[in-house]
């Protein structure tokens, strides 16, 4: 159940209805995540200001945001954000066996997409640390300084949603991301 109940666009606070007449624009849904974020515009505009940024200023394509999204969004345990980034991933080009691969940590068919990935889900895991081998190999598949540092906005967006879900307790509103194989 979640601690903070969506709001429609309807009764979110009128601090918040512009920002989520956007997002549902664009996303074609109200989304719970949302929704719930709704009811602080501090909180929803955070979230839509780094959105915003990454687009207007961000060089990476739909497959590796969405791989990078995954890889965080596993390594924090967000099932919100899986499934959420698991239709966003077929839409980048992604195939539901490279999405399973991208969650586990085993990209296999794609040394570059790995690289970024591994820095992602490192990163995660570690707050902010980022081991000197795991760099070096980013380095060393094609990553720039400049692609690595953009990395971390694409990181702190997805911290923050993965977070925004545990301490919401949001409901799921799209489907649930397939269960990876143990």
């Amino acid at each position: 159940m979640p601690r903070i109940p969506a709001h429609t666009l309807d009764s979110a606070p009128e601090g918040s209805k512009e920002i989520a007449g956007n997002l549902q624009r664009r996303m074609g849904k109200f989304l719970n995540i949302h929704a719930g974020m709704a009811h602080s515009p501090a909180v929803l505009g955070a979230y839509d200001g780094i959105s915003q940024a990454i687009t207007a200023h961000g060089s990476f394509d739909a497959r590796t945001k969405e791989a990078i999204a995954l890889a965080v969004g596993n390594q924090n345990g967000c099932d919100y954000c899986q499934a959420a980034h698991t239709l966003s991933a077929r839409k980048a080009g992604l195939d539901d066996d490279q999405i399973l691969a991208v969650r586990a940590g085993e990209v296999d068919f794609d040394p570059k997409l790995a690289a970024i990935t591994e820095v992602a889900r490192e990163a995660a895991a570690r707050t902010g640390h980022v081991s000197d081998t795991v760099w070096q190999a980013a380095l060393d598949a094609g990553w720039t300084d400049q692609e690595l540092t953009e990395a971390f906005a694409h990181i702190a967006a997805n911290l923050f949603t993965n977070y925004f879900n545990h301490y919401a307790r949001t409901d799921l509103d799209v489907p649930a991301a397939p269960a990876l194989a143990l």
